[in-house]
């Protein structure tokens, strides 16, 4: 997963989760698309939360000075 981006396993996420869904696996391979659902799953979180630690908010200061916070959801 070195190389994927965000939105290809959001992606393959979503399809994962569609296939668990529709129930009509069996479940050796239920099993396999649930771990590997599970890993895109802390892929995706740990992106987005490296992306989150780099947004900055411009705030403007009562004296009209615009500094730099960190994103703080």
């Amino acid at each position: 997963m070195a190389k994927m981006t965000f939105e290809t396993a959001l992606k393959q996420l979503e399809e994962i989760v569609a296939q668990l869904e529709s129930g009509n696996l069996p479940l050796e391979e239920a099993l396999k698309k649930f771990e590997e659902g599970t890993k895109l799953s802390k892929f995706c979180s740990q992106k987005l939360e490296e992306t989150e630690k780099r947004i900055m908010m411009l705030t403007r200061q009562a004296d009209g000075e615009v500094t730099e916070t960190p994103f703080e959801a």
